[in-house]
């Protein structure tokens, strides 16, 4: 062997990726080698999430969700216990290190719920007009009273105050208040049974978004290793810098959007948080439903115009909790959530505890994948994006989206040690895919939520050289080019030093090329 094919094929050796496990073949196009990752590759931007529960825990339905579309699985504390939790923490990681592909966990922490008593026979009916009483007495409730456990939270209540019981179908009015008790005014009536949910829309109440549960889950969850936290009912800014303190850096923060005050404190809250989900449950009790689509649309594009991820969530498809199919709305609204430019659409209770799984993705996915081959999808995602011009890095991911827009470049890919360059590319939304090159599995796991990303482990570099041609591995690997195409290569330099995002290079998909002299 040559002097030059042996420096050669050392060069090519320290610059390589972490293999997906033997899951690619080799194709000859007849001048080189074109490496393709089978199955590996989403065929769409949007990233799906799914809820992970009885009717999803088993590795071979896990499996089969992964290979179906989902790239972020969450893991629900308000249901389950801290070994089912655990149980499925490991199936994921289990398929994670099958597939040889990054793969996101959010846990979603329950939050300071609150939830009215016990009632004697398990129900009560409430019937419009007549008085009802919340109070602190042990007692079994009736048609007249329940106890509220955490009957505190109520003192601050006015006359006038709006009370929702079991998601809005049970509707109250304050009519008097006193120290250990709440009287109201039964507006909508009907059947009420133990611990259903309440709801207090009109004021920002005295709670923390931590309970004492809420505490002993975080810590339990990140000492599993998550990558993203989900925080429940956030009214305030102040409630994310709390969380961030308990975490303390071991997960990244999500933000839950399920109050009107948190629909108010937005701009504040988008500021602190890291992600954002914009939860339509308990939105859409608190505040008047015709309010929701817009409320989604501004959120979102906040969101993109932060470039910080932004989940739509609830009822997606809730028909398919029981039904193969979902009806044409569910169709629908999940398509507008992607015609929105939202980082990632979410499955609940239709992979958790739902008889179709397996086709709710598969439905999804499809949606998602017809949608955003279409041209008006194009359209909609360009002229809502959102100018932010901050510094360098902004300007070299813009720059990039701007040259793959403008040339025969097949994709773009970002060197990242934080994740920031990998967000800032795609908060771009380019029409060219996006491969996210990292040393740091921890890094790959949290930024696969981010829309368009594909998040690729390499070993580190120190060299620009050795950057471009771990580029253009993984570029060619998972079938996103072949030798004789190009790809664009962002990075900083100095290496691993976060935020110096300052080169844009456009390379040969060929690493033959990138040595033999065309990037020094």
């Amino acid at each position: 062997m040559s002097e030059t094919v042996q420096k050669r094929v050392n060069f090519l050796n320290i610059c390589t990726i972490v293999p997906p496990n033997g899951l690619w073949q080799i194709l000859s196009n007849g001048c080189g080698e074109v490496f393709v990752a089978e199955g590996l590759r989403r065929k769409r931007n949007v990233k799906i999430v799914a809820t992970l529960g009885p009717a999803s825990s088993s590795q071979e339905i896990v499996e089969k969700l992964f290979e179906e579309g989902v790239d972020v699985f969450r893991l629900n504390l308000s249901h389950g216990t801290h070994g089912e939790i655990r149980k499925r923490h490991s199936t994921i990681r289990n398929v994670e290190k099958k597939f040889g592909r990054p793969i996101c966990i959010l846990a979603d922490l329950q939050g300071p719920k609150l939830r009215c008593g016990k009632f004697d026979g398990q129900e009560a009916e409430l019937i419009v007009g007549n008085s009802f009483r919340f109070d602190n007495k042990d007692e079994l409730g009736n048609c007249h009273r329940v106890t509220l456990p955490n009957f505190e939270v109520f003192k601050g209540l006015q006359i006038g105050s709006k009370v929702l019981v079991n998601d809005g179908k049970i509707r109250l009015v304050v009519k008097a208040t006193g120290d250990d008790f709440v009287e109201t005014e039964v507006v909508l009536g009907g059947i009420v049974s133990d611990r259903k949910g309440i709801n207090i829309p009109d004021q920002v109440l005295p709670l923390s978004a931590l309970s004492e549960k809420d505490m002993e889950d975080l810590e339990f969850v990140c000492s599993l290793g998550i990558d993203w936290l989900g925080l429940s009912f956030v009214q305030r800014a102040s409630d994310i810098g709390r969380a961030r303190k308990l975490i303390k850096g071991r997960a990244a923060i999500l933000a839950k959007i399920e109050k009107p005050s948190a629909v108010e404190a937005f701009d504040e809250i988008l500021e602190e948080t890291d992600a954002v989900m914009v939860a339509r449950g308990d939105l859409g009790v608190e505040l008047p439903i015709e309010t929701l689509p817009p409320i989604q649309k501004r959120l979102v594009r906040q969101c993109r115009a932060h470039g910080k991820p932004v989940i739509v969530a609830t009822q997606m498809m809730e028909s398919m909790i029981k039904s193969p199919v979902p009806t044409r709305a569910e169709v629908s609204d999940v398509a507008q959530a992607i015609y929105e430019g939202a980082d990632a659409i979410m499955l609940s209770a239709e992979s958790a505890v739902g008889q179709y799984p397996i086709e709710a993705v598969k439905t999804m996915n499809s949606i998602a994948t017809e949608v955003e081959k279409e041209k008006t999808y194009r359209q909609v995602i360009e002229s809502s994006r959102t100018p932010l011009k901050r510094g360098v890095s902004d300007a070299i991911t813009v720059a990039a989206r701007e040259v793959a827009e403008t040339t025969n470049v097949k994709v773009i890919c970002c060197f990242t040690h934080t994740g920031t360059t990998a967000a800032l590319t795609s908060r771009e939304r380019p029409r060219v895919p996006i491969i996210a090159l990292t040393p740091k599995i921890a890094i790959a796991r949290r930024i696969a939520l981010n829309w368009g990303l594909h998040c690729v482990v390499t070993q580190e570099v120190n060299r620009f050289k050795m950057a471009v041609v771990n580029a253009a591995k993984a570029a060619r690997l998972y079938g996103f080019a072949m030798d004789k195409d190009k790809i664009i290569v962002i990075a900083g330099v100095p290496f691993n030093v976060p935020g110096t995002t300052n080169i844009l290079r456009v390379a040969p998909a060929d690493e033959k090329k990138i040595f033999d002299g065309e990037i020094s």
